[in-house]
């Protein structure tokens, strides 16, 4: 693995990580009043599309990246609808 790569992941890990705190606040407190729908559904599909771009290009990063991230805004997602 070369350095760019590792790069890449580290980005990848700290972007997607960021996401962590806002998903383990949001199930505690059952509480989404504060999170913008319009926001975390443009995010979701704009996250999707980057993973199938990591994808079709075949680079590890962007890939793992947007697994995680998708994952994790997906849930914050549902779980403004289901707090609602």
């Amino acid at each position: 693995m070369n350095y760019v790569t590792i790069f890449g992941l580290t980005a990848a890990a700290l972007s997607t990580i960021s996401f962590f705190p806002q998903l383990l606040k949001t199930w505690k407190t059952k509480s989404a009043k504060d999170i913008s729908l319009g926001m975390f559904s443009i995010f979701c599909i704009g996250v999707l599309f980057w993973l199938f771009y990591g994808i079709l290009i075949n680079d590890l990063p962007v890939i793992v990246a947007n697994i995680f991230t998708f994952a994790q805004a997906f849930i914050i997602l549902l779980l403004k609808l289901k707090y609602k």
